[in-house]
């Protein structure tokens, strides 16, 4: 099945290739409460960079009954605890979605890694370096609440992109999740995109404001990547199981997330993490025993 993934791609490549030199992008999405439209973002980020030849990975934290699969209408008959439990290979459990958007179900798998044996974790290791060279940037969409696993994901990403609402609310879970990586792991820079926003220019007032403090509180540096504003079309996909960007491409939001796309593989590359999806899963197991956080301020 990884060589019929091959396959698929291959019209892909030459579209893929301004990016090769970097390797394999990781990007683990986050947010400090639920509603600010986390896993929407994934999804309509991942359908923006299919269109520019991308291939794309997203691994999913989340339960079941709010997962991507459920957001694209879509049903995972595996998932990654299949492939830990040497049921199934990784390329069986992956979902084919929309624009060939590949998405796994690793709740349960994530959540186990803690407890693998040295053999097992090998085995993971090297079945998600069988299909490293068929992605070329992986989501995670990181689940809410305290039984995530969002800090050792967030470690073991290259970088940390924080969703957030203009609420209030919203705006403190999000600089309390920051305080928490930066001060207790030593994360310094972070990505930010501000959702749901009434206009640009809100957006970006609320984006300055937190950048400000948290350069001043916590010396964190802040990356914009713009802001989505709310219309009506993003609702009316989302009920329909489906992406903005690919049923309404002419809508602001669409076009926002095209530009959220081009600049998440703009954004300062760090060097300090090897490449590859099989890397990412080794320092995921290393961080796993980083479970449960307090959000507090």
């Amino acid at each position: 099945m990884i060589n019929r993934q091959a396959d698929q791609a291959s019209g892909l490549r030459q579209l893929a290739a301004l990016g090769a030199e970097q390797g394999v992008r990781v990007f683990a999405v986050v947010g400090g409460r639920t509603g600010v439209g986390k896993t929407s973002t994934v999804i309509n980020l991942a359908m923006a960079l299919t269109r520019i030849g991308k291939r794309v990975l997203i691994l999913d934290e989340n339960p079941r009954h709010n997962d991507v699969n459920a957001n694209l209408g879509l049903k995972a008959r595996y998932d990654l605890q299949h492939v830990i439990n040497r049921d199934k290979l990784l390329d069986e459990v992956i979902t084919r979605g929309p624009g060939g958007v590949q998405v796994l179900t690793a709740m349960r798998g994530i959540h186990s890694l803690a407890k693998l044996m040295p053999r097992d974790q090998d085995w993971l290791i090297n079945s998600f370096g069988e299909i490293s060279q068929l992605v070329d940037v992986v989501l995670i969409d990181t689940a809410i609440g305290a039984a995530s696993r969002v800090v050792s994901l967030s470690l073991a990403s290259q970088q940390v992109l924080i969703v957030l609402s203009g609420s209030g609310q919203s705006i403190t879970d999000a600089y309390a999740l920051i305080k928490l990586i930066s001060q207790e792991y030593a994360r310094r820079d972070f990505l930010m995109l501000v959702n749901k926003v009434a206009s640009i220019a809100v957006g970006q007032a609320i984006f300055d404001n937190v950048a400000a403090v948290a350069r001043k509180h916590l010396s964190v540096r802040l990356e914009s990547l713009g802001c989505i504003p709310f219309d009506d079309k993003l609702q009316r996909a989302s009920h329909l199981c489906q992406s903005v960007v690919d049923i309404f491409p002419d809508s602001l939001s669409a076009t926002s997330y095209r530009h959220l796309a081009d600049g998440l593989l703009r954004s300062a590359y760090p060097g300090n993490q090897d490449d590859g999806v099989e890397n990412f899963m080794q320092r995921l197991i290393r961080t796993s025993h980083i479970d449960k956080v307090d959000f507090t301020v």
